[in-house]
């Protein structure tokens, strides 16, 4: 499985930005589609989830203002909305199969106050 990320760059607070992940290879391996991102200083962190079945998960501060969703088995969207300057740094798409794990390069997300 190989991920591509794109939709990065710079937003004001308050404003918003739509990454897209694309897969390729194996895409009936895959289970769930994420995105995860990782701040100056911090640990990567989880922040949305879409399975198969369409099941989402949000870490708690992006709630209300993100959305995960998947056109279909090969593009996944995250709208990013309301964009505060917390939400900056490296976002990374991942997908998870039953063996593995893959992520795709990052791409930087960057909100001026």
């Amino acid at each position: 499985v190989q991920l591509q990320a794109s939709g990065g760059g710079l937003a004001q607070a308050g404003g918003s930005l739509r990454l897209s992940c694309a897969a390729s290879g194996n895409l009936l391996s895959i289970n769930s589609r994420g995105w995860y991102r990782q701040a100056p200083g911090k640990q990567r962190e989880l922040v949305a989830r879409i399975t198969n079945g369409g099941t989402t998960t949000y870490t708690d501060s992006v709630k209300g203002r993100f959305t995960i969703s998947r056109v279909n088995a090969k593009t996944v969207y995250l709208q990013m909305n309301s964009l505060k300057s917390e939400d900056t740094g490296v976002y990374y798409c991942h997908a998870q199969t039953w063996a593995d794990n893959y992520w795709g390069q990052g791409t930087q997300v960057t909100v001026s106050s």
